[in-house]
């Protein structure tokens, strides 16, 4: 295996190299990403989750763990406060989700570039050469090794941000519901 990987960087242009490095890096920059905000946010879900759960059961104040707790402690909460504070949450759940956007949208195209430059230096070896068929199999299998590079980060990235994009979605709801519950029993 290690003889095969050797082989395959030694044979490999530069380009298709640094572009596996990229996409490389890319990769490790959205797990870190996703883990991070997954668990954060699912803590903050559970939150919010108990601090809705506690108004329902006929609560009269808000959770002091609860992200609009802040909004209501010592001020007159109204309506238009109540969507700053679910504004302001927005934000927060949604950190993270530009980049895994960006990550999921460009890496096929990064993995394209570098199979196209490996692809142009298997034709410039097949004119140097006798331009046989095993020369060509060689040169577009290891080029096609970007493309799926490319693909694969992409997959895990557009899944990552869905999911994420979700709990954001969850958690917003539940900070919503906890300010709608709030402001029909008149009591904050």
């Amino acid at each position: 295996m290690l003889e095969l990987f050797s082989d395959f960087i030694a044979k490999s242009h530069p380009v298709t190299l640094g572009v596996l490095l990229v996409l490389s890096l890319y990769f490790i920059v959205i797990n870190w990403i996703f883990f991070y905000r997954w668990f954060s946010l699912n803590q903050w879900i559970g939150v919010e989750n108990e601090s809705l759960e506690s108004l329902l059961m006929g609560a009269s104040r808000i959770n002091a763990n609860s992200f609009l707790a802040p909004f209501v402690k010592n001020n007159p909460s109204s309506k238009s406060l109540f969507d700053l504070a679910q504004y302001a949450s927005t934000k927060e759940a949604t950190k993270g989700l530009t980049t895994l956007s960006v990550v999921a949208s460009t890496t096929p195209f990064i993995g394209l570039f570098g199979t196209v430059v490996s692809i142009l230096d298997t034709f410039k070896h097949i004119g140097g050469s006798s331009g046989t068929m095993t020369i060509i199999a060689s040169g577009v299998s290891d080029a096609l090794v970007a493309t799926a590079s490319g693909i694969f980060v992409a997959i895990f990235a557009y899944t990552y941000h869905q999911i994420l994009k979700r709990n954001s979605f969850e958690l917003v709801g539940l900070i919503r519901m906890q300010s709608d519950s709030l402001l029909s029993k008149g009591e904050v």
